[in-house]
């Protein structure tokens, strides 16, 4: 692992500056593993695809999300929609989100600061693995400060709790317990111009799962993904594709996976 730290560290400090010109606008989207805390402005709605490759099962996942503004940018609403294959063996329908969003701190702030609130809908099977099989929640606070011409930071702590999922022990007996999810990221972008990003982004989380005893059972696993971004700009409508290599590690693996993000944003 420090390896590779120690490698992305260097490549993302020796990055050479391909443009040296001073620019006021930046790309305020969402990160790919990490959430920026730019709510949608008014009358401005944002459609996001992204694909998530695990090497380790092989497994699959696609997410659409789509942001609106409700009013202004004080208040947002989105919703998620997830796809999942699962090392060949099942396909279909992940849970979904629906999502709340408040502007807490905005511009003329410190940094910008949009807790979310989500509900969690049980749309994937459960005996497949798609899903939990419960409605549950999670929190968020999200966190964004550009400190200079160049570089901008974005710090996420969250929790998701899933009340009552069903599992068996290794007797077959059915039990249900409360399984809650706790995470905390940050990831720090430098803008090579107003619509070229490198980025950088690490994410740890800390879940739980029922064991084979019927306890709950907790992991760790922490992912250092290295990526980048670009805006294309079509009159008012912005096309941002990105692509990043999240490298995941748990106490006895280590694995190279691949993430790939488009998002279109526009007036309406």
């Amino acid at each position: 692992m420090n390896r590779w730290l120690s490698l992305i560290l260097l490549l993302t400090s020796f990055v050479p500056r391909l443009c040296a010109q001073e620019f006021t606008e930046a790309i305020e989207d969402n990160s790919f593993l990490i959430e920026e805390a730019y709510n949608q402005e008014d009358r401005v709605v944002q459609h996001i695809f992204n694909g998530y490759y695990l090497a380790d099962p092989k497994d699959m996942m696609y997410t659409f999300t789509q942001e609106w503004p409700m009013g202004g940018q004080t208040h947002q609403i989105s919703y998620t929609i997830a796809y999942q294959s699962l090392n060949g063996r099942f396909s279909g329908l992940g849970d979904a989100l629906v999502n709340y969003r408040y502007q807490l701190w905005g511009e003329k702030d410190w940094c910008w600061i949009a807790p979310r609130l989500s509900i969690i809908l049980p749309t994937g099977k459960s005996t497949e693995g798609l899903g939990s099989g419960v409605v549950g929640v999670q929190l968020s606070l999200p966190a964004s400060k550009r400190w200079t011409n160049e570089f901008v930071s974005h710090v996420n702590v969250g929790a998701t709790i899933l009340p009552n999922v069903e599992g068996l022990t290794s007797a077959g007996n059915s039990v249900r317990r409360t399984l809650p999810t706790y995470s905390m990221g940050a990831s720090g972008i430098y803008l090579v111009s107003e619509n070229v990003n490198f980025m950088l982004e690490l994410l740890c989380s800390y879940s739980s799962s029922i064991g084979e005893s019927g306890a709950v059972e907790f992991s760790s696993a922490t992912t250092v993904s290295p990526g980048f971004r670009i805006a294309i700009n079509l009159g008012k409508l912005q096309i941002v594709p990105g692509l990043a290599i999240p490298i995941s590690f748990t106490s006895t693996t280590r694995n190279l996976n691949v993430f790939a993000y488009l998002s279109f944003e526009h007036p309406f």
